[in-house]
Parts: C-alpha cells; structure tokens; sequence
C-alpha cells in the first residue's frame, strides 16, 4: 500500500485538475497582492506621518509580524521538514535512523549567527558597523523567507486537489503579507537607494507566485513522494525553519524588547511588552490557518 501511494503521489479524493488550475491562478494574483502590500507599507510609511517607522502603529505590526515569521518557523517550516524526512516512502537508513530534521535546523540557526557576527565585526566604526549589521540581517531574512516560500508556491502548485489549495489561497496571502511587512521594515532600516530596494521588494513579492507557477509547469510529471522531493524539501524546509527562528527570536523580537528606545520609556515598557507579546501569540495562533 505505502509503495503504491509513493509511486502514485497524490490521491484521487477530490483532484479536479480544471478547478485546481482556476485556484492557482487565484492564488497567484492574491498573494503577489498581499506580498507587495506588505513589503510597500514600511517603505511607503517613511514619508507618511501615520505609518512612519518609530510609530507606535509601525511597532505594533512589526511585533505581529515577528510572531508570524516565528510561527512560520516552528509551525510550519520545523513540522514540514520532520513530516518529509520521515516519510516512510524513504529508505530506512539513513533516514529513520537520526533527527536529520533537528539537525539540519541546529546548523541553519548556528550559521545564520556565524553570520550575524561577522557582520557584526566588520564595522570600521560605529555607525558604519551598525549599518553593516542591518544590512546582514536583512540579507539572511530574505534568504530564509525566500527559499521558504518558493517550497510553499511549489508544493501548491503541484497540487491536483482543490479541497487542498481553497483553504491555502488566505492563509498565505494573510502569511505573506506579514512577512513582507517584516522584510519592508528591515529594508527600511538598511536604508537602501531606491533601485535597489525595489529590487529586493519585487523579489520578495514575485518567490510564491513564481514558486507555483513552477508547480504547474512540472505538476503533470511530479511525484512529492519520491525520494528525491522528499530529501530535498525536507532538507530546505529544516534550513528555512533554523534561519527563521533565529532571526524571529533574536534579530527581531529580542532587537525590539532589549532597544535602548524601549529601556528608555520605563512608565510604558510593561504595557508595550505586554501588548508585543499578546500580538506575537496571536500570530501564532493564525499561522495554523496555513497547515494542511
């Protein structure tokens, strides 16, 4: 049976290949909108005095989409990559024989702060330094939000079910638009020229989309179960799931909470931390919308 559904791949329970395409094309278009939504608010919001990027509206939504960048991490991309890398359709050896997961994880998150502080020390003097550590911090998010996403605009793409992708279609326009609000307020602290930050945003924007027109170009030949496709998305969803954490937890939540700004307004910090935190939480929670 287990050798059957591997060489098959996707079940027949509700496949409609017809409605299935009509979805994809839905979902392309709302999520390119949702991504450049996202991504443009911050950059747009530095000329705009209600969206400015010290605001207080600016620094409770960059806490909400901390949380869904964390979320994304251990709720999706951790959970994705153990699911894959156990799969029974895998040989036993190595596979089942090690938390290749964990593992792989482990050394993202390792790597990622390798990174952070080579970053960190190639600074010549103070302000340059600080420059050069948003500039690293920026590039390894983008990396991490990046690869994970063209994995999800694949293995939507290749999807024959529309009972599978329905759901999916809000849940990552809601998870992309988030993450782009995240990546846009790091760009904008990079303080990039406008060529290249319209280059990082449209690149940004374009991954999903681009992700599943991949999976409907290859969706008629390819097998998710096959050994290949599992070692590898499971590979990079445990990588994607490492870089995020980390830059979730330490260059972003662990950024706002310890800034000098937040040690220096002491009447408000508890009410502020306070507000991060039930923010962070429900993000969490919404991110579920997005498991299959």
């Amino acid at each position: 049976m287990a050798n059957s559904t591997c060489q098959s791949g996707e079940s027949d329970i509700c496949r409609d290949e017809s409605a299935a395409l009509g979805l994809k094309l839905i979902a392309i278009a709302s999520i390119l909108i949702a991504g450049v939504g996202g991504i443009a608010i911050p950059l747009i919001g530095k000329h705009r005095r209600l969206l400015r990027t010290d605001g207080s509206l600016f620094v409770a939504a960059k806490a909400f989409a901390a949380g869904v960048i964390l979320s994304t991490g251990f709720v999706h991309m951790l959970s994705g990559g153990s699911e894959a890398l156990s799969n029974p359709c895998l040989p036993k050896f190595p596979w089942s024989k090690f938390p290749f997961c964990g593992f792989f994880a482990m050394v993202a998150a390792l790597l990622t702060l390798l990174v952070d502080f080579v970053g960190t020390q190639s600074g010549m003097g103070k302000c340059l330094g600080k420059k050069k550590v948003v500039v690293c911090i920026l590039w390894v998010l983008e990396l991490g939000i990046v690869s994970h996403s063209v994995i999800i605009g694949l293995s939507l793409g290749v999807s024959q079910s529309p009972c599978t992708i329905r759901p999916l279609i809000a849940a990552l326009s809601f998870h992309q638009f988030f993450e782009g609000f995240a990546l846009g307020g790091c760009i904008s602290q990079a303080q990039f020229k406008t060529l290249s930050t319209t280059i990082m945003a449209c690149f940004f924007a374009i991954t999903t989309p681009m992700g599943i027109g991949i999976g409907i170009a290859i969706a008629s030949f390819y097998n998710p179960h096959s050994t290949g496709a599992l070692v590898t998305e499971g590979i990079l969803d445990s990588l994607s799931a490492g870089i995020l954490v980390y830059m979730a937890l330490v260059d972003l939540i662990a950024a706002d909470f310890l800034s000098k700004r937040m040690s220096l307004r002491v009447p408000r910090i508890d009410d502020q931390r306070a507000d991060r935190w039930i923010l962070r939480e429900l993000s969490g929670v919404f991110r579920i919308w997005s498991l299959p």
